[in-house]
């Protein structure tokens, strides 16, 4: 063995967000993904990306 530090992921995704949604817009929205050849987190960490770039922008501009 050697003694080198293991490589760490620049972006590791270590938290986690619980929502609460309807079962059936879940179900819904997990099938949505798979016929899309995706996946539900994927697909939510791309929202949430997206909403921040969007509004980030917006929240400088009221504070002042």
């Amino acid at each position: 063995m050697t003694d080198q530090p293991k490589k760490i992921k620049a972006n590791k995704k270590d938290g986690q967000l619980l929502i609460r949604i309807n079962s059936t817009e879940r179900d819904e929205f997990i099938q949505l993904c798979e016929a899309m050849d995706t996946s539900a987190a994927r697909e939510l960490r791309k929202f949430i990306r997206s909403f921040m770039k969007k509004n980030q922008s917006a929240d400088i501009h009221t504070k002042e």
